[in-house]
């Protein structure tokens, strides 16, 4: 069931429903945070677009780790494979 949860970003309040479990949710919310630190908030860049430059950085990471992702999935397959192979080899 949803349910609302409020947060602040950047002294802005923000309303948002989610289902999702209340851990989930302060882990997100710390994550978006801390993304937020690591923009340079005294130029005088809307809070939207500092909000845009988080989302970018964040999903440049997002996407460098489903690649690591993706290559170790496949590392394993074939290892998984080539131990087949011997054990196919030894029976």
């Amino acid at each position: 069931m949803d349910r609302l949860v409020k947060f602040e970003v950047l002294g802005q309040e923000y309303p948002l429903y989610t289902d999702a479990p209340e851990e989930d949710v302060q882990e997100i919310l710390g994550l978006v945070k801390s993304h937020l630190e690591g923009v340079d908030q005294s130029t005088s860049l809307p809070v939207n677009k500092l909000a845009i430059l988080a989302s970018l950085n964040m999903a440049g990471k997002y996407v460098r780790l489903k690649r690591d992702f993706d290559n170790y999935k496949l590392e394993v397959e074939e290892t998984v494979d080539r131990m087949q192979v011997n054990i196919a080899r030894v029976v």
